[in-house]
């Protein structure tokens, strides 16, 4: 009997000739991430074990991003915390000079791989499937095991799969697919699945459009969120992988236990409104909500192809005196491609804030946080009650182009409404 990605892969990291769906399995870990939030819990948890030295140093990274730069003193001293395990277990700490918001920057330098099992102890880890990894995220004293040991316990998922046909609109974009998909199925749908994504909609997709929908497949419960890797993933990895990388794919008898198919070609721009990513309607569905706040950036659509429509929307326009507008590039390689590109100085010139690369914004930690009664749309992944802020703002999930909009209009709004 055939195989999905996710078995496959499984599989091999359990050195097993095959796995089935439902069997639990001591698996090989390629690849573990603890970030700022996450990570204090881990290393105290670690400590416990008494023992002296991780399984692989070059294999584990910390990375500080949802705070950064530190905002409060407690965070500080989680840092340090931080900083000073990872010097005496020669374990790289992303400093704030360098820092990126980790499910960009972990692709970005090459750290995680078509064909890995990566763990992390964040939930949108699920986002390196787009490279045909599969990648959990894991709770804190989980990660403790991995450093310790180098390998998990897993149960085998099911696997769904979704199949995406017909042809996108304009400014339909991977976002659009994901939002309309968690609407579909619910923020429930995919509970410990893997969900594989095809079909001729994925196949002609950017990388960047991929990573936002493995991304948020954690909104609708998915323990990995995978896409077979092609030649735009080797087109990506090639030059970053610091590493052996292996391609997989399903075999054509996988047995996958639902099979969903959209086609989209009527699809618009998505918004997914209060309090709930499932919550997902047409733009053009919408009444002119006002705003009080846009912010584009995230783990979600902080990648270079979000940052570029987003400018071009933007581009001779200004920001509704209603508006704050924070722009957030995600890494720091990142922020120096918009500089190159002049798209920090259209988005300043139409009256926007940039920050740091930080996650920030996303979970209302700092540096965009929203007031009682006030209202955002956001290019992150979540906006339930209290996300950004204060428990009485609202937040409205949306692609970068109907963002860009949104801030030129003072109101949610479609693209075309401005371009």
């Amino acid at each position: 009997m055939g195989m999905t990605i996710a078995e496959k892969i499984i599989a091999a990291h359990a050195n097993r000739k095959e796995v089935k769906a439902g069997e639990l399995v001591d698996a090989s870990v390629d690849f573990a991430m603890g970030e700022d939030a996450t990570t204090p819990l881990a290393l105290e948890a670690f400590r416990s074990f008494g023992l002296k030295k991780v399984f692989d140093p070059a294999r584990i990274t910390f990375v500080a991003d949802h705070s950064v730069p530190y905002p409060n003193v407690n965070v500080a001293q989680q840092a340090k915390f931080i900083r000073e395990f990872s010097k005496e277990f020669g374990i790289h700490f992303w400093e704030p000079h360098e820092v990126g918001v980790e499910h960009v920057l972990l692709p970005e330098q090459g750290l995680v791989l078509p064909g890995d099992i990566v763990v992390g102890a964040d939930s949108h880890t699920t986002t390196y499937g787009a490279l045909g990894a599969f990648s959990v995220g894991i709770g804190s004293t989980d990660l403790a095991g991995v450093m310790a040991t180098g390998r998990i316990w897993l149960k085998v998922p099911d696997t769904l799969k979704i199949v995406y046909s017909g042809t996108r609109k304009s400014w339909v974009g991977g976002k659009d697919l994901i939002l309309y998909t968690i609407g579909s199925i619910g923020t429930d749908g995919a509970n410990y699945k893997s969900i594989e994504f095809c079909g001729n909609v994925i196949d002609e997709l950017s990388i960047d459009d991929r990573f936002s929908m493995s991304n948020m497949a954690a909104e609708a419960g998915a323990k990995a969120a995978l896409i077979a890797p092609d030649a735009i993933t080797e087109e990506y990895v090639k030059t970053r992988a610091q590493r052996d990388y292996k391609f997989y794919k399903s075999d054509a008898d996988a047995v996958f236990e639902t099979v969903l198919e959209f086609d989209v070609s009527d699809m618009e721009c998505q918004v997914a409104c209060p309090f709930s990513p499932a919550n997902a309607v047409s733009v053009r569905e919408l009444p002119k909500i006002a705003i009080d706040q846009v912010y584009i950036g995230s783990c979600t659509n902080g990648r270079i192809s979000d940052f570029r429509v987003a400018a071009d929307i933007l581009k001779g326009k200004t920001v509704a005196s209603s508006v704050r507008l924070i722009v957030i590039p995600s890494t720091p390689a990142l922020y120096r491609e918009l500089m190159a590109e002049g798209l920090i100085d259209i988005f300043m010139d139409a009256g926007a804030v940039i920050g740091p690369p930080t996650c920030g914004p996303c979970y209302g930690g700092h540096m965009g946080v929203l007031a009682k009664g006030e209202k955002a749309v956001s290019t992150s992944n979540r906006n339930f009650r209290g996300r950004m802020g204060h428990v009485e703002s609202e937040v409205y999930l949306a692609n970068p182009a109907v963002a860009a909009a949104s801030a030129i209009t003072g109101m949610v709004s479609h693209p075309e409404e401005v371009v």
